[in-house]
């Protein structure tokens, strides 16, 4: 019946949902099982594929300073993708370092938590650098050509990679697929290119016609946002030292990243050989742009792993290689991304009070700070008619 609460007919209390279950909702709470489970999988289930023995040997001779080697080139790697940012943005407006690599961290913790990935991702990153008081369009134009720039970089690296690989070890199907999906991405991004840098007045009063009939959006602001964006593109086309340095940027997060699986499949016993290395890396990463996975999750475990030992190398050497390069490279940024989001926040609760005072407002939640808020004030009624008395 209609407006009946559960358990009314029968006289039974209605169930309580568990504290957990009260501060994070529903869709997080999916999510998060999820990710568990992929967890177990990829760290439980798939180091078995190579067989109980053989791992038990090569964990016992691991080499850990490689670990930490690679984990430090990770880190470098983050820098870059951080830096880069800082570089595409005016230098008036430019935040710390620190500040853009913790929005950088949150957004990386976003993008491998939820279906939309990048795109949620990247939505995200505009609201935290915005509300450091940085210029939207700025912000915009950081945005679309670090993302437009970094997947260039990316396909001229697999290319290079594939016209030194391919006569040393023949060609594969998986080439052809990869060679596609990086077509596709590069057409994508020329065309965005071009709508910016050369087709500005259609596109800009095509983006008002079209923002005019979605509610809630201002039609000329986004045209006016369009022009500002398209503006910097063309200046930056005129400034060689700052293209040449956005560029050296990207390679660099990309060549860091790919040192780093590097150094976590030789801590394991064999160094893959640059030209292999470099063509697996590109053709994950470039398959991993297709949507399919947060993160690539999956995609680039499976494509790393199988290119890793088509090069010659051992599967089980391969196998515990990529899934602890992916520790470092997908799972630790999810809670290391909470942390800097908490720490983002705090900055944001202003310097009045201790920073541990800060830190639990922040960590309150809405219904316990609204419960402690009209608390006082009953105090404070009471208070006031005990003076009128």
């Amino acid at each position: 019946m209609a407006g009946v609460e559960p358990g009314a007919e029968t006289g039974a209390p209605p169930k309580k949902r568990s504290r957990f279950r009260q501060v994070f909702p529903a869709p997080v709470w999916q999510v998060g099982r999820l990710l568990l489970l992929a967890l177990i999988l990829e760290y439980l289930v798939v180091p078995q594929l190579a067989g109980p023995r053989k791992v038990v040997h090569l964990l016992a001779d691991v080499n850990p300073l490689l670990l930490l080697a690679g984990l430090a080139l990770e880190a470098g790697a983050l820098l870059s993708y951080a830096q880069l940012t800082r570089t595409l943005l005016p230098a008036r407006d430019r935040i710390s370092l620190f500040h853009l690599l913790r929005i950088q961290l949150t957004t990386l913790s976003v993008s491998h938590c939820t279906p939309g990935g990048t795109a949620t991702g990247t939505a995200l990153a505009y609201r935290l650098m915005t509300n450091a008081g940085l210029p939207g369009s700025d912000v915009g134009f950081a945005i679309a050509t670090q993302g437009i720039g970094s997947a260039v970089v990316l396909n001229v690296i697999l290319w290079l990679a594939l016209i030194v690989s391919i006569p040393v070890w023949g060609f594969s199907a998986v080439y052809l697929i990869a060679a596609i999906v990086g077509i596709l991405l590069l057409g994508a991004s020329t065309t965005l290119l071009l709508m910016f840098t050369k087709g500005g007045d259609r596109a800009g009063a095509a983006l008002e016609r079209a923002g005019g009939r979605l509610p809630f959006v201002d039609g000329r602001a986004l045209r006016h946002t369009f022009e500002r964006i398209a503006g910097r593109l063309q200046d930056l086309a005129g400034q060689r030292r700052l293209l040449v340095e956005g560029v050296s940027w990207a390679a660099a997060n990309w060549l860091l990243d790919a040192a780093s699986l590097a150094v976590f499949v030789g801590a394991f016993g064999h160094w893959v050989n640059p030209d292999g290395l470099l063509v697996a890396y590109g053709l994950a990463y470039v398959l991993a742009v297709i949507p399919i996975t947060p993160g690539g999750l999956g995609v680039v475990e499976a494509t790393l792993t199988s290119l890793l030992v088509g090069f010659g190398t051992a599967r089980g050497v391969a196998t515990l290689g990529v899934v602890a390069y992916r520790l470092v490279n997908f799972w630790i940024p999810i809670p290391v991304g909470g942390v800097a989001y908490l720490s983002l926040q705090v900055d944001k609760a202003g310097a009045r009070g201790s920073r541990w005072a800060r830190l639990k407002g922040v960590l309150t939640s809405p219904r316990e700070r609204g419960r402690h808020d009209s608390v006082q004030c009953g105090d404070r009624a009471h208070g006031e008619g005990t003076e009128a008395d």
